[in-house]
């Protein structure tokens, strides 16, 4: 096991050729330890070099309606009249600080989400 920082691209593509080789390796040998700190250190390259940022608030809000199996009228009693919601679902209206901590906690997405400017 010959394992280092992973510094540049090249470090990178020798990384992930590598963990193919032993991507099958079994926990608690030296290739499946290996494959182990390779995964680790390949994820920490990749969350350095192209983080991911948060998706849009209303694209969020749309998507964990569609998950829970809720309809406009559902998030009336959040944000106020179900016109409201139609306002703020076609961004004709912006989320307050009330509506994000209500629609946080009602639909279990991340403030930090909702508080995005789009």
């Amino acid at each position: 096991m010959n394992i280092k920082p992973i510094k540049n691209e090249t470090d990178y593509q020798n990384a992930l050729e590598r963990l193919e080789v032993i991507f099958d390796s079994k926990k608690g040998t030296k290739k499946g330890d290996e494959l182990e700190i390779l995964s680790i250190l390949i994820d920490k390259y990749e969350n350095e070099t192209s983080p991911i940022g948060y998706p849009d608030p209303i694209e969020a809000i749309k998507f964990r309606m569609e998950q829970m199996g809720l309809k406009q009228k559902d998030l009336a009693e959040v944000v106020g009249f179900k016109s409201r919601v139609s306002e703020i679902l076609n961004k004709k209206r912006k989320l307050t600080l009330e509506m994000i901590r209500k629609l946080s906690l009602k639909l279990n997405i991340p403030t930090e989400v909702l508080v995005q400017d789009y």
